[in-house]
């Protein structure tokens, strides 16, 4: 029989047995437990099925070893030893080795079952000479879209892929422009995605939207996939992990969601803010930080707020986002948006006037993101129409977003600004304390709150800690008064005006 006939019996063979565990165990068991199962070798009356940890191994072993081998046995009509390993890979290679030297193996059903956890016959590994190791005549899986010089990792665990969100190839420390408001976040990110064990952990990122946490947490992703590609590397959204909690309580399978979420080597949860105030994917996230920072494993975090300012939060899960390396990305500085925007004309090949970058530089201060968006409608109006880009033009072309930045302060931006002014913690601005070192600065960010945005007293107020509108009324009038008297005051005021562009 040629390879490739070997392949497709096999193969054949193996898809229908899948087939027939789903019907009888049925989709939430097949989902958790038997999906993740992988034919990963052949030799003679052994059959070696990969799963991704030996958790996972011992339970398959002891609830389905048994109906394995009969199925198996039904399919070559005679005794089959099934043999089912952790620590294989799960995408195996035609004529390549593919047990690792440390893989965990336990036998299903009566068979005799390998020594000391090893394979029992042949060298290096594998189960003889006459061994098949099954995998895809003519090469590897082909890869999907990634930067030049990562590969697939050798390993990754099926429920990785299917659960973690997709990586986008141009979010790479090469393609990201460092500057004085990022530099320690870059640092931080460059020093874990290059050693496989650093001093901090975890690495929590904060900032406002668009200015890169998500750009930096790809970064590591494919640095480390290209580093060392067999680590088990999970990057998704805080609200994944909430739904994948929540299913996994539904459909009764919280140990296969534990399992799985605490046998990665990295994990990374972005806006972790969003499961604020949801007390048990609370709980379950604080066990698995617990569990996974036990067995020294990663893990790096992004929120828009500091672990101390994050409202819903429970003391607990606080006080360990804050145990490792806290990092801030701040707002652009007017030097770092020029260079995002040379950097990105040069990848789009843009013959872009330095009057031209200089001007979006200035006006457009409020995210990375809205940065780039306007830049790519430039390029777009000028490959589509052919016209000259001029400081004319691009006001012409950007007047919706030039008007938008213009006149775009939110009241978050006025309490940050005035809690970094008077050397208070942003949560003052919503507590009930009533001290004047505290009172005062709040009056004042409710004053610029009236005079520089659109904000009603009541929604104004319900921004400070759900106060009446009345409360409001008075810190308007308290401030315009105490202004006329102290000179110190006004210029406070003044300059928080200019600062935040009002």
């Amino acid at each position: 029989m040629t390879s490739q006939e070997f392949y497709d019996a096999r193969t054949t063979q193996w898809q229908r047995i899948r087939g027939k565990l789903r019907s009888e165990f049925g989709d939430g068991v097949f989902r958790s437990w038997l999906k993740p199962m992988t034919l990963s070798e052949i030799d003679g009356e052994s059959v070696t099925i990969a799963v991704p940890t030996r958790f996972m191994r011992d339970r398959v072993n002891a609830l389905y070893g048994d109906r394995l081998r009969a199925l198996w046995s039904a399919e070559d009509v005679g005794s089959v030893n099934v043999i089912v390993c952790s620590g294989v890979s799960s995408q195996p290679v035609v004529n390549g080795r593919n047990r690792t030297a440390d893989a965990d193996c336990a036998t299903g059903g009566q068979g005799h079952g390998p020594v000391n956890g090893r394979p029992s016959n042949g060298a290096n590994g594998t189960n003889g000479t006459n061994g098949h190791q099954l995998g895809r005549p003519g090469g590897p899986v082909p890869s999907d879209d990634r930067p030049d010089g990562v590969e697939a990792p050798v390993a990754a665990d099926e429920w990785i892929t299917s659960i973690g969100a997709p990586l986008d190839q141009r979010l790479t420390f090469d393609n990201f422009v460092v500057g004085k408001p990022n530099q320690f976040a870059h640092a931080a990110c460059q020093r874990i995605a290059d050693a496989s064990s650093v001093a901090f952990n975890p690495l929590f990122l904060y900032g406002p939207v668009g200015m890169g946490k998500t750009h930096l947490m790809h970064a590591i992703a494919w640095h480390i996939r290209q580093r060392d590609p067999q680590r088990r590397v999970l990057y998704i959204s805080a609200e994944t992990f909430m739904y994948q909690f929540i299913r996994a309580v539904r459909f009764r399978d919280t140990m296969a969601f534990k399992e799985q979420f605490r046998s990665v080597d990295v994990l990374m949860v972005d806006d972790v803010q969003f499961i604020c105030g949801r007390e048990s994917t609370q709980e379950e996230f604080f066990h698995t930080f617990n569990a996974l920072v036990d067995q020294n494993r990663q893990i790096v975090i992004s929120a828009d707020k500091s672990p101390s300012d994050l409202e819903g939060l429970e003391e607990r899960l606080r006080s360990r986002l804050g145990w490792g390396l806290v990092a801030d990305l701040h707002p652009t500085d007017y030097e770092l948006r020029l260079s995002i925007l040379e950097a990105k004309a040069e990848q789009l090949n843009l013959d872009l006037p330095k009057s031209v970058k200089e001007f979006l530089a200035h006006r457009i201060s409020s995210n990375v993101r809205e940065l780039e968006g306007a830049l790519n409608r430039l390029v777009a109006h000028s490959e589509l129409v052919g016209r000259e880009l001029t400081i004319e033009a691009t006001q012409e072309l950007l007047r919706d977003v030039l008007r938008a930045n213009d006149r775009r302060v939110t009241i978050d931006d006025i309490q940050r600004r005035v809690a970094e002014h008077y050397n208070i913690r942003l949560a003052d601005m919503s507590s009930p304390r009533r001290a004047r070192a505290v009172a005062r600065p709040r009056q004042i960010a409710m004053y610029l709150a009236k005079q520089l945005t659109t904000r009603s007293l009541p929604e104004i107020g319900r921004k400070f800690g759900g106060r009446d509108h009345t409360t409001v009324m008075h810190a308007v009038r308290k401030v315009d008064e105490l202004q006329s008297a102290d000179r110190v005051m006004q210029e406070d005021i003044e300059l928080l005006r200019r600062m935040l562009g009002g």
